[in-house]
């Protein structure tokens, strides 16, 4: 597949990164010579230095015979731009674009993408994925990340070990035995930056930052079981009144009559901005960074505090802060890779990165198919695919042992009807079931050729 990827920042480089690995024919388009640099030194790909709006550039770039074109530019102008362009000049099939500002995505304004208008196939809203994310890490407290599959009927949650897990230095096979009835997968660890892909004789261990796939009927338990018995946040604060902030509180609004939510906001007139388009949230003007202000929140009896100001550094501070003065959980917004070490040290509960919730997003689009969803973990290191077998793919009418499933490649869940199944290896797939299959970046190929038929990948 040739695909045209329009900006060379964090997201457009991990994107061409996560193509050109999988042997598509990946061209990079930028205006800053320093991140055109950039790529052509650390990946193989094409890189064209200039405007991905300028028919020009397009043209040189190889837009003529393009499967697609992902417009993740900094600017929103630029990334609609290009996709009208390689729509009427070069009748791209299909168009991807990054909108991140909210006047764009009204629904007052649904039409304006359609193909008879700004012909856009995708829009993918960061902000929005942001707000999502959140919600669902206050949903099941203690979850580090968590993502649904199948309408939500199965979970990939991602969780750390700490000493209160009771099932610590037990071997993986023997949970099975210990807890017959608990629909769940482990299908991936992180051990001091050490990707494990979970066997039978493995075993969990403090610090440990697993994830697994749960049939979501069992995430209590589930949870339970991996040494995480809080409770839901009813007293929270939000830190930032941006976009992200914003639609954060007004969504809670609606959705949790009972939860007290306080808002702080650093500029005075963002913060009677937001004021006065929220119902019970209590606004507060000031800095998080501020002793004075957290106690004015009443941060000490809060549950969680959600920090997502636009600052990375900002970030990390003031959830530290907030835990040293007596909040029980944090969750911070991180788009910087390089501080993502620094996450559980400094005792931040969980993390959220719109780098990689993006990358998820667009993946969706990029595997063919019937893709229903994918999820990217680790900045695209392994994958969470959702799709629909077909009765001519090899792995249907055949136990899961007998499938030779490459290495790390792991079937987490299968939903039949309103049914989920947590497959063992005499479990069969059968015709229409949706499978949720955990695979590392490198099998992913394999894992194509594995379900070409059945799952229409490439």
């Amino acid at each position: 597949m040739k695909v045209l990827v329009c900006g060379a920042g964090q997201v457009g480089f991990n994107i061409a990164r996560h193509l050109s690995g999988e042997n598509n024919d990946v061209t990079v388009i930028d205006h800053d010579q320093e991140r055109i640099r950039k790529v052509s030194d650390g990946l193989d790909v094409q890189a064209v230095l200039g405007f991905a709006s300028h028919p020009d550039i397009l043209e040189q770039s190889g837009a003529v015979d393009a499967d697609m074109l992902i417009a993740v530019t900094q600017s929103d102008e630029i990334n609609m731009v290009s996709c009208q362009i390689a729509h009427s000049l070069f009748n791209v099939p299909t168009k991807i674009a990054r909108v991140r500002h909210l006047a764009y995505l009204e629904p007052a304004w649904a039409d304006l993408f359609s193909r008879d208008h700004l012909p856009i196939d995708v829009i993918i809203s960061p902000e929005a994925e942001v707000v999502s994310a959140v919600a669902r890490r206050l949903e099941a407290p203690g979850a580090i990340d968590m993502t649904g599959f199948a309408d939500n009927r199965v979970r990939l949650v991602g969780v750390r070990i700490g000493e209160t897990c009771p099932i610590v230095n037990t071997p993986l096979r023997q949970l099975t035995e210990m807890f017959p009835d608990l629909n769940v997968t482990i299908v991936y660890i992180l051990r001091e930056d050490k990707s494990i892909f979970p066997h039978g004789m493995d075993q969990l261990l403090i610090g440990d930052e697993v994830y697994f796939v749960v049939d979501s009927g069992h995430l209590g338990r589930a949870m339970n079981l991996f040494g995480h018995e809080e409770k839901e946040a009813r007293r929270l604060v939000i830190v930032g009144g941006g976009n992200i902030g914003f639609q954060l509180a007004a969504q809670l609004e609606k959705a949790e009559s009972g939860i007290n939510i306080k808002l702080i906001e650093f500029e005075k007139r963002r913060a009677e901005y937001v004021a006065d388009r929220l119902d019970r949230t209590i606004v507060l003007n000031g800095d998080a960074l501020d002793t004075e202000i957290l106690e004015e929140a009443n941060i000490s009896t809060a549950e969680t505090v959600v920090v997502v100001t636009d600052d990375d550094q900002a970030n990390i501070l003031v959830s530290v802060l907030a835990k040293r003065h007596g909040c029980r959980r944090a969750v911070t917004l991180v788009n910087a890779t390089t501080y993502a070490p620094l996450i559980s040290p400094l005792g931040i509960d969980a993390a959220v990165s719109p780098r990689e919730i993006t990358v998820s997003r667009i993946l969706e689009h990029v595997r063919r198919g019937r893709i229903r969803s994918v999820y990217a973990l680790r900045g695209g290191e392994a994958e969470l695919i959702e799709a629909e077998a077909m009765e001519t793919a090899s792995v249907v009418g055949v136990p899961l042992r007998e499938a030779r499933m490459p290495k790390g490649v792991l079937v987490g869940a299968l939903v039949r009807g309103e049914q989920v199944i947590i497959p063992r290896g005499d479990t069969v797939i059968e015709k229409n079931d949706l499978v949720i299959v955990f695979a590392p970046h490198d099998a992913v190929k394999k894992v194509e050729k594995l379900f070409s038929v059945a799952l229409g990948f490439f």
